[in-house]
């Protein structure tokens, strides 16, 4: 443990650091025994590492599952690579090119996976460890490969290529053999024209040495291995999109671009034995049916005691316009089409054996979805499908904000699950969740942790994310608190965004009292309260507040005299500005003399009765109203606390305070009036904005014409993307960054460096004056031009009086400034701890008022004395330095400053088991912790070049370590800068592999053994191997060792890991010695004993005999 003397402070810091003079003065204030601060954070407590991904994988590709350890691969368009066992079993890879993988294959229950990627090459996991790691790759120079098959327990490898041409890889070293199949001699010698790519390669069930290659043109063959000649030929007219086999291996099925299935007996090339059109309408006249859309897919599974089933995606009638997606489960007469959501992207049968030629007995079909992945149950009737148990849902509506807490209450994740299962859909196949491989890690985490996601379309989510897993709690919406609009035409004119006007921006949640507050990007903020008893409101609780644009205007009649009385008298109160739904202002009724819409509100609340279930419930609506026909601004920053009973929130125009308990306006001022006299800046009246703001000014900057998903919300999205990319043109002018493209001009007023905004704020006991020895509650205001402002609040004792008498407001001036917006302030102690924030336990808020027990918790803080009258400190964290100052003297004691050339784009006070710390995210994709109070840095990681807006605004730090961020649309991505969490994350992360018998081959019988009617087996080694083959063309493909191969393994071997795996290899060696060593005294021992009895028997020949008979 180190200690550090706030006088030599400026000799401690680092050369990246900087002080002021007034910090230095600062310095000589203060009892030499108090200014000794004790600090235990040490850079070695720091470590960034990932930790796990949660969500759908985004824009999958590809997909396998291994039938035996029951583990499920989904490959991405960007090269990921997801794997899922059971629920909490999960686990992420990343191939190095990003390309994306168009095909995967299991080594079946080998614990390993083969990924084909669009780049040509092959890669070998090794998925017997934690973390899953490349083996083998090849690389193919010359051809494109479309199509891979690895047969069930074999180490040979089938590619088939665009040229048509089929290599074959072993596995095992992943080297190519010398076998090839040509596609000149695979088709007909008489053909003129290329056959086209390979879309399908696989070997009769019954005979191994007989493999079925399927060309695009429409010719299937039936090739011989061992003559090395094709035995058959199959042509259709159409182009060939999949094959699937009969078990018994005499038929198969083959799905065209016309949405024919044709049905072909491997002895009978001429033409097919069927040809049906599952979707297509069936002249009268016996002519051939209309075209349908293409079939991508088909597979054929038989069962022992019924029909079999055939199932396809695709096939549709083309006049189907408008139709969702479609499978098709046709099983013997009947036939199902199961309508999806999204677009299917691949399909697979779940099967009671892993060997293709005995009977298959199908239970399931894996649907992977673009944005879904669906388990439908095909031995109940109606095809149910299976509650899903992975957090895949992330996604359901885009996520606009992210918070992440860590060291929650206990009691809370239990109140939110109780609430939350009661609001589970019904009608699941009751059978278990068939994709079951995998176990749980050994190792979990002292606390619990929390998210909770806002969405685009009003609902907020809160998941429960203990010991790096997920799982859904409790879903909100907020959108039933407003009138829906029917249609589009229907659609208000006074909504400020064309699209998702119920889009959540900015949440604020207290554990310990579990009040909630949200904004919205409609300039609305909503209050709920937790209950577990299900209540109806009659009337919606609502607050219209005017906030005045132009400084010199003056506030209306309605409200001005509200507003007038809150700034200039502290200790008194506003009205409540609760309406009646009927009296709800509109823009009819309510524009002025020139016609502007004037005093109206962005959206329509709610007329009808409200039924709010158990759970969060409305406690107060809060919206910011039209001004001279001019919009509200949206909201930038907001806060609540529980313990006085306020929300806080801010905006361009200024700052709001609204007292939730007795539903009034208390403070509605400009930013200028918060300085009163002391106003540092400039200001001008700026322009008229226009009415209506284009919902793409909320989106990702690069890319105008976002999907629904990647949209984002958050009004200070606009800010972040130009000063983004003002460093991008300060790396490389050259560069068009498209992130400074916003076309809302409510963000664009924001985004002038003139223009303050409100952009942080934080609730506390403090002391305001040296003469005060009791702390006194306040709300401290950060601005974005840097100044950090401070209000005394006066709030009544008793919850009688608080209900009763109003709480007073007094404004106390700047307190202290930085460069850049301020992003968080917190308090430490005087011996540098932090102060917990002032919060209210929970209560049942809809008990009656003789049970309700209100347990209020106040901080305590010590007074100042007199050798020392500092006795707490602020920490303030601004985009570009961060300050320490002395309270109440308001003497800076530490400076720092972060970054010259970046910026903060997300900053929290966090503790950790040892300390407290200020955690940062830079738009250059640093990550920083500096001490406190000391502000010395503790870790600096240039962990990821920003490259969306999506990262910026869902990056969020949390206790104990740990933070996130939407790494995609669907995808969160956990990541820890904690040295405990890193040491102990391989005995927190699951298993994929576990140890399971094969299940043994299907019995041939006794007269399909007597006269050769089974399966028969061939010898791939006699054919592929080098004797044989002979060496592949070096030129065709490169092999290139991986680095989970031993080598790798070796050399990567670090941490805990790698000191088992060295203490294992040594005491296998120690034994091995004791080994040697036992049997080296064995053998002594036997020599021994025969040298005793060689003796003995001397001894008994000699024993009688005088020395001269010797």
């Amino acid at each position: 443990m180190k200690k550090f003397n706030i006088r030599k402070v400026l000799d401690g810091l680092t050369a990246a650091s900087s002080s002021s003079s007034a910090a230095a003065a600062s310095l000589q204030s203060g009892n030499r025994e108090n200014d000794l601060i004790q600090e235990t954070l040490q850079s070695e407590h720091f470590q960034l590492c990932k930790t796990v991904r949660h969500g759908f994988p985004y824009q999958p590709s590809s997909m396998a599952f291994d039938p035996v350890q029951k583990i499920l691969a989904i490959g991405t368009q960007s090269g990921a690579l997801r794997l899922f066992g059971r629920a909490g079993v999960e686990c992420f890879c990343q191939h190095e090119s990003g390309s994306a993988v168009i095909q995967l294959e299991f080594l079946v229950n080998e614990g390993a996976l083969v990924s084909a990627l669009a780049d040509d090459s092959i890669h070998l996991w090794n998925l017997r460890q934690k973390l899953p790691a490349i083996l083998h790759s090849l690389k193919f120079n010359r051809e494109r490969i479309t199509f891979c098959h690895l047969p069930f327990q074999s180490k040979w490898l089938y590619v088939g290529t665009e040229r048509g041409n089929i290599h074959i890889v072993n596995v095992e070293s992943f080297t190519l053999s010398g076998y090839v199949i040509m596609w000149n001699k695979a088709i007909e010698l008489s053909s003129k024209t290329h056959p086209g790519p390979v879309v399908h390669i696989s070997d009769n069930p019954m005979d191994e040495g007989k493999l079925l290659i399927g060309f695009e043109c429409g010719i299937v063959v039936l090739w011989d291995l061992k003559s090395k000649k094709a035995d058959y030929r199959y042509s259709y007219d159409e182009a060939i999109h999949s094959v699937a086999w009969h078990h018994e291996g005499k038929q198969f099925v083959c799905s065209h671009s016309d949405g024919t299935l044709t049905t072909w007996n491997i002895r009978a090339p001429a033409k097919p034995a069927q040809i049906i059109t599952p979707h297509g309408k069936q002249p009268k006249d016996g002519k051939k049916p209309e075209p349908c859309k293409p079939i991508l897919k088909v597979e054929y599974k038989t069962t022992r005691a019924g029909d079999p089933f055939m199932i396809l995606c695709g096939g549709l009638s083309y006049d189907t316009v408008g139709r969702r997606p479609c499978l098709t489960v046709m099983h013997g007469k009947s036939t199902a089409v199961l309508e999806m959501d999204y677009p299917i992207v691949d399909f697979l049968t779940l099967c009671e054996t892993p060997y293709p030629n005995d009977f298959q007995e199908p239970y399931a079909v894996v649907v992977l979805l673009e944005k879904d992945l669906v388990l439908i149950d095909l031995a109940q009737i109606g095809y149910p499908i299976f509650e899903n148990p992975y957090p895949l849902s992330i996604h359901e509506s885009p996520v606009t904000c992210c918070e992440y807490f860590a060291d929650c209450p206990a009691e809370v994740i239990p109140a939110l699950y109780s609430e939350g299962s009661r609001q589970k859909r019904q009608g699941f196949s009751k059978k278990e969740w068939p994709i079951s491989g995998g176990n749980w890690g050994q190792g979990t985490l002292s606390f619990s942790e929390m998210i909770i996601t806002g969405h685009a379309d009003g609902s907020i989510k809160f998941w429960d994310a203990s010991a790096l897993m997920l799982q859904v709690l409790y879903k909100l919406k907020t959108a039933k608190v407003f009138e829906k609009p029917r249609s589009k035409e229907e659609k208000s004119s006074t909504e400020i965004v064309d699209e998702d006007p119920f889009a959540i921006q900015i949440l604020s949640w207290c554990p310990e009292s579990r009040v909630l507050c949200v904004a919205g990007v409609s300039a609305h903020v909503i209050v709920y309260r937790f209950s577990k008893q299900e209540v109806t409101t009659e009337v919606v609780q609502l607050l219209e507040v005017r906030m005045q644009c132009e400084l010199n205007e003056v506030e209306s009649p309605e409200c001005g005299g509200e507003q007038a009385s809150a700034v200039s008298t502290p200790g008194t109160s506003s009205s409540p500005q609760t309406s009646l739904p009927q009296s709800h202002p509109s823009s009819s009724s309510n524009n002025s003399s020139d016609g502007l819409r004037d005093n109206v509100p962005c959206l329509k609340v709610r007329s009808s009765p409200l039924k709010q279930s158990p759970g969060y419930q409305v406690e107060l609506l809060i919206q910011l109203v039209w001004v001279s026909g001019e919009p509200p601004q949206q909201i930038t920053s907001l806060t609540v606390n529980s313990a006085y009973g306020l929300v806080a929130f801010g905006s361009g125009n200024g700052l709001a305070v609204v007292d939730y308990l007795q539903k009034t306006l208390l403070v509605n001022v400009s930013n200028a009036e918060l300085y009163g006299s002391t106003d540092p800046h400039h200001r001008q009246p700026h322009s008229p904005r226009k009415t209506r703001q284009p919902s793409a000014g909320l989106c990702d900057g690069n890319d105008a014409s976002a999907t629904p998903e990647e949209r984002c919300k958050s009004p200070t999205s606009a800010k972040i993307s130009r000063k983004i990319n003002m460093i991008a043109d300060h790396k490389d002018d050259a560069r068009d960054n498209s992130f400074s493209r916003s076309r809302s001009s409510s963000v664009a007023s924001i985004d002038r460096e003139s223009r303050e905004v409100i952009s942080s704020f934080y609730f506390c006991d403090w002391l305001s004056k040296k003469s005060e020895t009791v702390a006194v509650p306040s709300l401290w205001v950060g601005t974005s031009l840097g100044s950090m402002l401070a209000i005394a609040l006066t709030v009544p004792s008793t919850p009688e009086q608080r209900m009763q008498q109003p709480v007073g407001v007094s404004f106390c001036g700047p307190v202290v400034r930085l460069k850049g917006g301020i992003l968080r302030m917190a308090q430490l102690d005087a011996s540098g701890i932090l102060l917990p924030h002032v919060y209210e336990s929970w209560y049942e808020p809809n008990a009656p008022e003789e049970e309700r027990e209100q347990p209020r918790r106040h901080r305590l803080t010590s007074p100042p004395s007199q050798e020392n009258p500092d006795c707490q400190y602020a920490v303030v964290c601004s985009e570009k330095q961060a300050k320490v100052v002395a309270l109440p003297s308001q003497n800076c004691v530490y400076e720092h400053n972060i970054t010259e050339t970046s910026f903060v784009l997300r900053a929290d006070v966090v503790t950790m088991t040892t300390g407290v710390a200020i955690a940062c995210f830079c738009a250059n994709g640093h990550i920083m912790t500096l001490s406190l109070p000391s502000l010395r840095p503790l870790l600096d990681v240039n962990y990821l070049p920003l490259t969306d807006m999506r990262i910026a605004r869902t990056f969020c730090f949390s206790n104990q370590g740990q933070a996130l961020y939407l790494t995609s649309p669907t995808e969160i991505q956990r990541i820890t800068y904690s040295q405990e969490t890193y040491d102990n994350l391989q005995e927190m992360l699951g298993e994929l592999f576990t140890p399971v018998e094969t299940p043994e081959a299907p019995n041939r019988g006794f007269f399909k053994g007597l006269f050769g009617g089974g399966a028969q087996s061939l010898d791939r080694e006699d054919l592929f191997g080098e004797v044989a083959a002979g060496k592949a063309s070096r030129s065709l493909a490169q092999h290139i060792p991986g680095p989970g191969g031993m080598e790798g393994m070796k050399g990567a071997a670090s941490g805990v890991v790698g000191e088992l795996a060295r203490a294992r290899i040594a005491l296998d060696e120690r034994g091995q010695k004791l080994g040697e060593l036992e049997e080296r005294t064995a053998a002594m021992m036997a020599s021994a004993d025969s040298f005793s009895k060689h003796a003995h028997d001397i001894m008994l020949k000699c024993k009688d005999k005088k020395w001269y008979q010797l």
